[in-house]
């Protein structure tokens, strides 16, 4: 009796260890979906702001919003572009990390202008902005061409699958073209037996024609009207 309780014991723990383990999942799967869920929140209204700011501000502070929303389409469209390429390419792995180097810069550079949109020297910022142009459009660049590359890699495999497959579209489709039935071999005739003089030969049952077959497309005949 005592071993049926501890097994009984031991089994409600277990329970309760797999659904508490279950339920630490679940809670900690819905809190990364709200945090991402939430940065995508921010990014976006961080992008607007700055896209109102471009437009809106003249001057240094103006191009800083610029640079940085320039910055940042860059770098998500060509992270998007390899993460998607890497999940059937593997050989996209070492691009992912020349792209993960370049990140670092990216959030560098974006950390600093920033900082620069509430610099008070304004002398000081226009000084400032052609370096920070110039690393602006050295980082957009890398990132752009890493982008393109990974897109003309697509479709040149693209290219090649279809290639492929018209080829053998062709082969089979010529092939029907050229479709001829089997030759048969002709029947020997077959020869009357002999017959004594004055006998004639017996007549022969006349038998209907064998029918023709039928094939599902062919419709029914209709019933003949007796009208």
């Amino acid at each position: 009796m005592e071993t049926v309780i501890a097994v009984f014991a031991l089994l409600f723990l277990l329970f309760v260890g797999l659904g508490s383990y279950a339920a630490v999942k679940a809670v900690g799967a819905a809190k990364r979906g709200v945090d991402r869920t939430i940065a995508q929140a921010r990014r976006t209204v961080e992008d607007h702001t700055l896209r109102a700011k471009s437009f809106a501000q003249l001057g240094p502070a103006g191009e800083i919003a610029q640079l940085r929303l320039a910055l940042r389409t860059s770098m998500r469209a060509t992270q998007d572009a390899l993460r998607a390429g890497a999940a059937e390419d593997e050989s996209l792995k070492e691009s992912l990390g020349l792209f993960e180097r370049l990140s670092a810069h990216a959030h560098e550079l974006d950390a600093d202008l920033k900082r620069l949109e509430t610099e008070p020297d304004r002398a000081t910022l226009a000084a400032r902005m052609p370096g920070l142009r110039e690393r602006t459009e050295r980082i957009t660049g890398s990132a752009d061409s890493l982008r393109w590359a990974v897109r003309d890699r697509a479709r040149r495999f693209a290219d090649d699958d279809l290639g492929s497959l018209s080829a053998q579209i062709d082969i089979e489709a010529d092939a029907l073209r050229h479709w001829a039935p089997p030759a048969s071999t002709p029947a020997p005739p077959r020869q009357a037996p002999d017959t004594p003089a004055g006998d004639r030969p017996a007549p022969q049952a006349i038998t209907s024609p064998a029918p023709s077959p039928t094939y599902p497309w062919q419709k029914k005949p209709r019933p003949e009207s007796t009208t």
